[in-house]
């Protein structure tokens, strides 16, 4: 299976939706395509919503990480929403979350970044 990636811009927020596998083959398809729209746009904040996503790895984890500290330089933040159980235990084991938020929707997760 693939990795489907959404991305759609509000203001100075990028929403992530991402669908499938996200894994070291398409790892750095996903670091790529996000980091150029932030350049790209301005981005502050990202909204990673994981709702479709049904497997991840360690190579998942560190694109996600790479984001989370370029958005860290613009002074942003990242939230992540929407969650699978497996792959929300994933976060937890590697502690993803003392760092990032999470908020059950993404409809929340914008609210909460002042965008909606």
């Amino acid at each position: 299976m693939s990795l489907s990636i959404n991305l759609e811009v509000k203001k100075d927020v990028l929403c992530v939706r991402l669908s499938g596998e996200l894994d070291h083959h398409t790892a750095e398809q996903l670091r790529e395509k996000v980091s150029n729209v932030i350049e790209e746009n301005g981005i502050k904040h990202i909204v990673l919503n994981l709702e479709e996503l049904g497997f991840m790895d360690s190579s998942g984890l560190g694109v996600i990480l790479g984001r989370y500290k370029q958005i860290k330089q613009k002074h942003g933040e990242m939230v992540v929403c929407a969650i699978s159980p497996a792959v929300k235990r994933l976060f937890e084991m590697s502690g993803l979350f003392k760092i990032l938020r999470l908020e059950t929707s993404e409809e929340y997760a914008l609210q909460s970044l002042g965008v909606a």
